[in-house]
């Protein structure tokens, strides 16, 4: 499905919040996503389905100095 992902339209095969986070690798406990202007909570990520056209922002903080 194509979705808007932080300004870029993506082809992810995806259900659920969760799924794009897995989909991009990247550390669940690191990462705030925000969708359709939303951010939702790390709990809810595998519940909130994704339909064709979300717009989601995924911020990962890094360290580093």
């Amino acid at each position: 499905m194509e979705l808007i992902i932080n300004g870029e339209k993506e082809m992810i095969q995806a259900d659920t919040l969760l799924d794009v986070v897995t989909h991009y690798q990247l550390e669940k406990h690191l990462v705030v996503t925000e969708v359709d202007g939303e951010i939702i909570d790390r709990d809810s990520w595998a519940e909130t389905k994704v339909e064709e056209g979300m717009k989601i922002e995924l911020v990962h903080f890094v360290g580093g100095g």
